[in-house]
Formats: structure tokens, C-alpha cells, sequence
């Protein structure tokens, strides 16, 4: 059986992001082409699909990592901030993004919140993650 691990990464996120398209709850929000994706950054995402990419990045995330919380996921997803002229100090992403992208998750069935551990992938989500790993390798075992 393929999973998430036998496969690239990269080539995972932008498949899944591809699929995550099709679900009704996983929808950017109007402000998310004005805001930046945190402190460290200097621009709002370039990107269109931005969203599903970051949504689908954290189901790997969730994936591989097992439980993950909004605070960890903003330290993952954290850069470093260019101050001036002194060096450059880490800063966490925007927690809004994270947070309302696990939310959208959530709605899809895709994660599920558990007190004082933070967010788990479902069976849902596994088995949706193990078929996107699946595509990605062609189907050969």
C-alpha cells in the first residue's frame, strides 16, 4: 500500500490541493487575497490557489506528525522577518490563516479536534491522503 511517505512531498501538497478543490467547505475567505500569511513576510501570497495549498500542506503535516495545535502549525509555517539594517529574527505565521483553514477542515471531515492535544486527521483524511499518495505514484505498489 502507498502512503504519504513513499512519495515527494511537494508532489503530494499540489495534488491534494488539486482534490481539495472539489470540497464545498474548503474555501478561501474574501480578505485572503489583502493579507499577508505572516509578520516575517512582505507580500499577500502570489499564489491562486493558496489556500488548498496550505490547507493541503497541513493534512500532511497532520499526516506525518501526528497531533498538531494552531501554535505549532504558526512555528512551522514562521519565517524570518527582515528588520533593517540588524539581522534577521524568526517569526511565527499568521494564526488566523492556520486556524481557519483547520476550521474548513474540520467542516470537510477531514480533521478533528481534541481537547489539550490540538488537531488529528480522521479516518477520512488518512484514507484521503492515502489515495492522493496513491495518484501521485501511479497506482504501481
Amino acid at each position: 500500500m502507498v502512503t504519504v511517505y513513499d512519495v515527494e512531498a511537494r508532489k503530494v501538497v499540489e495534488r491534494a490541493a488539486e482534490k481539495l478543490k472539489d470540497f464545498e467547505a474548503i474555501k478561501a475567505p474574501a480578505w485572503m487575497t489583502f493579507v499577508k500569511s505572516g509578520a516575517g513576510r512582505q507580500r499577500a501570497p502570489a499564489q491562486k490557489n493558496f489556500w488548498q495549498l496550505r490547507c493541503a500542506s497541513m493534512l500532511r503535516k497532520l499526516y506525518v506528525d501526528g497531533n498538531k495545535g494552531v501554535s505549532r502549525l504558526r512555528t512551522a509555517y514562521g519565517s524570518k522577518k527582515r528588520t533593517g539594517v540588524s539581522r534577521r529574527h524568526f517569526s511565527k505565521a499568521g494564526g488566523s490563516i492556520i486556524r481557519k483553514g483547520l476550521q474548513q477542515l474540520e467542516k470537510a471531515g477531514l480533521v478533528t479536534k481534541v481537547k489539550k492535544e490540538g488537531r488529528v486527521l480522521t479516518a477520512k483524511g488518512r484514507a484521503f491522503m492515502d489515495s492522493v499518495a496513491k495518484d501521485v505514484k501511479g497506482g504501481a505498489v
